[in-house]
């Protein structure tokens, strides 16, 4: 297997005629101006400061043109005072009222918009960083990022704030970012790694600072520029309190209103400005969205991502996968029961950071006791060693300890990653073990374990994986799609750029990608999937198309019942299925993905339609609507499975903004409305108003079965 990998690896790297240039844009180097006077907030840039700071200015495009020069005008400057760094950005535009911005919500869509975004590498490491993107309306995004953008937690939000302006001349926008929100080593001169990066949408131009190279993005921090100048002269010490309370009612026809009437608070104090430490009492888990409900047509568990805020703040310092669907750590196994319904969090603790070259996260809950279910304490610790510039090597525990009975998980693993493979080129490989014990079962111990090879780059995308899970392993507080197995799996992409073709950006063909799983007590077939791509293409004006022929297989050891009565027998089947996909620009205000897939599905014949749309009326509204359908075909008979989607994206500012969704499918015959709005008084604090409702569609007449109104109240208090 060796020997093929590497083989197969380097005839790959024959036919590859990218060019390993540089992506160091002199300077590289950008310091920040120490300042006295009050900075305002507005997006002006009219404070004496501004002009005073040494500006940057050489951006350099990744796209379209890789290495190019920017086509449009960008500066940037750097300030801070005792509490704040300051960023300030002109983003000249010659044609500003082509700008692109239809979004002013928190966290929003920024793919489809003008943006800029800024990464800082506080612990100037090349690994980590903290990822801010603004567009010209203001609104707000921001990310953690770890291992050089090999893991990116999107939830997590901190406490910082922007604001922007519209000219005749382009869009400026001013950040402010509080050293409180930031971890970096307790050092007088402070040294980061710091990179930018803008996109002008209706050009599809993207341009950086640094690392323009199209291998890499400004996630990769290993490539970025470094920020000097910073001098933390006081003691940068943090004690945030933040109380909620939240109140509602629940009802139910035929049931009592039942009101919901909870508070806690979470107490977060730094240790050392990289190491920061949380106390919770009555955990807040109210849920304000609602998970997006899917229709299972197969025999395995399916994944919902974590939605909670506790959980989703530090979900990347506890991130371990053994691939194929196989997590030792799965946050939503906590708090909440089978049936989903919850479970009363009485508190726990939490400690997250890096000191030197270790990076730590270890964190332990205490449920309460409801029903059958005993309470339980979850703990879970995991911790990362750096070596050399960009691998890593770690370790993770993770433990379920109920009165008499204990599941532990326990687990190594290690990552060799490097950006600079033959010249400018990414190769990460690595492997994962992990074993599980649970006291009172007769298997005892279980092991699973994972070992993968890939090459992500801009024209040739390989990668290669090994996982394994035997019929014991029993991760409890995580993730199991399937268990007592063994899975293979490849893909590899060519996607060239051909200049003869001025209209296309890239075309993708896809020789194979497939994953094999065996059974690990028969050595037989369990699962098999495979796609080749013929054809497919991106054009420069953004628009996609893809043609695909997939072949699968199942082996069923006994009867599964697909759907309604709907039964397949026991047996092996292969089956061949093909697929096109199309969508349009979503730099647009209108603009649509469509998908068809069809073929042979066990010993009948499956169609499935997907379609969504999107339309964005202006900055304050936008609508987006979803239906698929799989009509399948079988001897026992023809089924249909109708899946529905909605939602309304409301903003009267940054602030304040709201969304309605709804969803139905014919096998719950339910709609599910959530309606939420969100208000941001200050930065860190914040006001929800929900309102859920579920409706029975089954009968002759719809019936309300369930309406809950919930508001939240969120606030932060500095001491």
């Amino acid at each position: 297997m060796v020997r093929f990998i590497l083989g197969l690896v380097g005839f790959l790297l024959m036919f590859v005629p990218e060019v390993a240039f540089g992506q160091v844009s002199k300077p590289d180097v950008i310091r920040a101006l120490r300042v006295r006077e009050r900075i305002r907030l507005d997006g002006l840039l009219n404070e004496a400061a501004w002009q005073q700071a040494e500006h940057i200015s050489n951006f350099t495009q990744r796209e379209l043109n890789e290495g190019a020069p920017a086509t449009e005008w960008t500066e940037v400057a750097v300030l801070y005072d005792d509490a704040n760094l300051y960023v300030g950005v002109w983003c000249y535009d010659s044609e500003p009222e082509r700008i692109v911005a239809e979004e002013m919500r928190r966290d929003f869509s920024y793919r489809s918009e003008d943006n800029f975004k800024l990464i800082l590498d506080t612990y100037h490491d090349g690994r980590n960083g903290y990822l801010f993107v603004t567009n010209p309306n203001g609104a707000r995004f921001d990310a953690l990022v770890q291992d050089n953008g090999q893991s990116i937690n999107r939830a997590w939000d901190g406490v910082w704030d922007v604001k922007t302006r519209i000219t005749p001349e382009g869009w400026f926008a001013e950040f402010r970012i509080p050293f409180s929100t930031l971890k970096f080593y307790r050092r007088r001169q402070q040294v980061w790694g710091i990179n930018f990066e803008r996109n002008i949408r209706r050009k599809r131009e993207q341009v950086l600072w640094q690392g323009w190279s199209r291998n890499f993005r400004l996630e990769q921090v290993s490539h970025a520029g470094t920020l000097v100048g910073i001098e933390i002269v006081g003691k940068v010490t943090l004690v945030e309190l933040k109380p909620y309370g939240t109140s509602g009612t629940e009802a139910r026809p035929g049931h009592n209103i039942t009101w919901v009437n909870r508070a806690g608070f979470d107490v977060n104090y730094l240790i050392t400005p990289a190491v920061k430490f949380n106390f919770t009492v009555n955990t807040d888990f109210a849920q304000v969205e609602s998970d997006r409900i899917r229709v299972n047509l197969t025999r395995f568990s399916l994944f919902y991502p974590e939605k909670r805020e506790f959980f989703l703040e530090g979900s990347s310092y506890f991130s371990f996968s053994l691939g194929g669907g196989v997590q030792p750590f799965y946050s939503r196994r906590i708090g909440l029961a089978p049936d989903r319904s919850t479970i009363p969090i009485l508190g726990g603790v939490r400690v997250l950071g890096k000191t030197g070259r270790t990076t730590l996260g270890a964190m332990s809950i205490q449920t309460a006791r409801k029903d059958t279910i005993p309470s339980t304490n979850y703990t879970v610790f995991r911790v990362k060693r750096d070596v050399g510039k960009e691998s890593s090597i770690g370790f993770i525990g993770v433990g379920k300890f109920q009165p008499g009975r204990q599941n532990v998980v326990y687990g190594v693993d290690f990552l060799y990653s490097t950006s600079r493979f033959m010249g400018s080129r990414r190769l990460v490989f690595g492997a994962a073990l992990a074993q599980s014990y649970t006291s009172d079962r007769p298997d005892r111990i279980g092991a699973a374990y994972r070992l993968f090879l890939e090459y992500p780059n801009d024209r040739v995308d390989f990668q290669i994986y090994w996982n394994r899970a035997d019929g014991s392993f029993n991760p409890e507080t995580g993730f199991l799609r399937r268990k007592n197995f063994q899975k293979v799996g490849a893909e590899l992409r060519f996607k060239p750029r051909p200049a003869f073709l001025p209209w296309i950006q890239r075309l993708v063909f896809k020789p194979f990608e497939f994953d094999y799983y065996i059974d690990e007590n028969t050595g037989r077939l369990q699962s098999f999937s495979s796609e080749f791509r013929p054809f497919g293409f991106t054009t420069r004006s953004g628009e996609m198309f893809e043609a695909n022929i997939q072949r699968e297989a199942e082996y069923l050891t006994e009867d599964f019942e697909i759907f309604e009565g709907q039964v397949i027998s026991a047996g092996e089947y292969w089956f061949t299925r093909y697929e096109l996909q199309f969508r349009t620009f979503s730099g647009r205000r209108c603009h649509a993905f469509f998908l068809v897939n069809w073929g042979d599905f066990y010993r009948g014949q499956r169609t499935r339609w997907f379609v969504r749309g999107t339309w964005k009326l202006n900055r304050h509204v936008s609508i987006s609507s979803d239906f698929s359908e799989n009509r399948i075909s079988l001897p026992g008979g023809e089924f249909a499975v109708h899946e529905i989607g909605g939602r309304i994206d409301l903003a009267a500012s940054p602030d304040l903004f709201g969304s309605v969704f709804g969803q139905w499918n014919n096998e719950d015959k339910t709609i599910l409305l959530n309606f939420r709005m969100n208000w941001i008084p200050t930065p860190g604090t914040n006001f929800y108003f929900v309102v859920n409702q579920a409706v029975d569609t089954a009968g002759k007449r719809w019936k309300s079965t369930q309406t809950t109104v919930l508001t939240k109240l969120i606030w932060r208090f500095v001491i």
